[in-house]
Order: C-alpha cells, then sequence, then structure tokens
C-alpha cells in the first residue's frame, strides 16, 4: 500500500553563498583569537617577522591553526550540527536526506574547510551543483541549509534561500 504521507515533501532551504561565508567569517574570528592568545601565551609574542625571500618566518603557524579549526569544526558540527557562526546565522551541516550527517562526512567538510578552504571553494564554484555544495561537502555528502520550519518528510525537495 502506499504510504499517506508520500506526497508531502520535506522542503530543504539550501543556505546562500554570502550567509555561509558570514559564519565561516564568525568562526574565524572566534578561532583566531583563541589561536593568537596561545600563540602569545606559548611564546610571549605575536610578533611576526619577514625573511629574506619575502615569506613569514613564523609561518609554522598554519599547521597548529589549521588543526585547532579542524577540531572545532568537527566537534560542534558533529555533536550539534551548527557552529557559533552557524547559530547566529540559522544555518545547520545535514546530510543530503536532511538528516544528521555522518562522523566521515562532518571530517570531510572540516578537512576541506580547514587545510584547504580556497581551493575547496572555487571548486566548488566551478563544479557547483544545485545543491550549493564546496568540493568537501560533496565527498562529505553534506550541505548547508537555512533552519526554516519544514513539513513532515517522506522525500526532500531541495530550494535555494
Amino acid at each position: 500500500m502506499d504510504n499517506p504521507n508520500s506526497e508531502i515533501n520535506s522542503k530543504i532551504i539550501l543556505a546562500k553563498w554570502t550567509d555561509r561565508f558570514l559564519a565561516w567569517l564568525i568562526d574565524f574570528i572566534i578561532v583566531s583569537t583563541i589561536s593568537t592568545t596561545i600563540i602569545f601565551l606559548s611564546f610571549g609574542t605575536i610578533y611576526y617577522e619577514v625573511d629574506d625571500e619575502g615569506l613569514w618566518a613564523e609561518n609554522t603557524q598554519y599547521i597548529p591553526a589549521s588543526i585547532l579549526f579542524f577540531i572545532y569544526w568537527t566537534v560542534l558540527e558533529y555533536k550539534t550540527g551548527q557552529t557559533v557562526g552557524k547559530k547566529i546565522l540559522n544555518l545547520r551541516v545535514k546530510n543530503m536526506d536532511g538528516e544528521k550527517p555522518s562522523l566521515k562526512g562532518i571530517l570531510l567538510s572540516s578537512f576541506g574547510k580547514s587545510f584547504l578552504l580556497p581551493i575547496d571553494v572555487i571548486m566548488g564554484w566551478v563544479l557547483t551543483n544545485q545543491k550549493r555544495q564546496r568540493v568537501f561537502n560533496k565527498l562529505g555528502d553534506t550541505i548547508i541549509i537555512k533552519i526554516k520550519e519544514t513539513e513532515e518528510n517522506s522525500g526532500s525537495t531541495y530550494l535555494k534561500d
């Protein structure tokens, strides 16, 4: 027999790129503040020197800061589906069915944001599909949605915010 709710689709509102950027910016400010504080407390300074080639002499801070970003995004998005930035902008990470994403999906998405964000975003725009995914969102089968009331679901319809 047919399910009486089969005609009712869940509407998943995909987050705008601008909302996603603003959420990322909020998160970036939070994690960068924490990272800078840790560096200052560890080394007594946040002073940077430029070597003869014009590169930052203290460029080794990239990896620890990226690891801190990776932990921040992984823990918060897996536990709650939101970071502080996403919570402020009413965004949430979901899997392609609108359910809680897998740990693997969150790990892949967080890796892209933490270590390869420019490549991840540019390639996502170039190869974009209708679901507004970065490359590592696609690999992790995750989407970023705008939180609004939805109907009870038996299927999903994707709408752009």
